[in-house]
C-alpha cells in the first residue's frame, strides 16, 4: 500500500481562525462561557482551532459574534 496518499490529505488539512468581533455585553451567560471556551479572551482576539463536531457547535452557538476564517495547516 502506498502511503503517499495520507500525506496528501496533511498538506490540504486546514484549521479554523476564529476572530471575536463583536462584545458579549447584554449576551446570554452561555454564550460568553462559549466564547471563553473557544479559548478567546480579549475582542478582536484570534485562536486557531482544528475543524471538529464540539467546534463547530460552538461556533454555530456564538456565530454573530465571531467570524470564521478556513487557513492552510501550517
Amino acid at each position: 500500500m502506498n502511503c503517499s496518499y495520507s500525506t496528501e490529505l496533511n498538506d490540504v488539512a486546514k484549521k479554523l481562525k476564529i476572530t471575536w468581533v463583536k462584545s458579549t455585553i447584554g449576551c446570554r451567560r452561555e454564550h460568553r462561557r462559549t466564547i471563553r471556551a473557544l479559548g478567546l479572551k480579549r475582542l478582536h482576539g484570534v485562536v486557531y482551532h482544528d475543524p471538529s463536531p464540539q467546534i463547530k457547535g460552538m461556533l454555530r452557538k456564538v456565530s454573530y459574534l465571531v467570524a470564521v476564517e478556513e487557513v492552510a495547516k501550517s
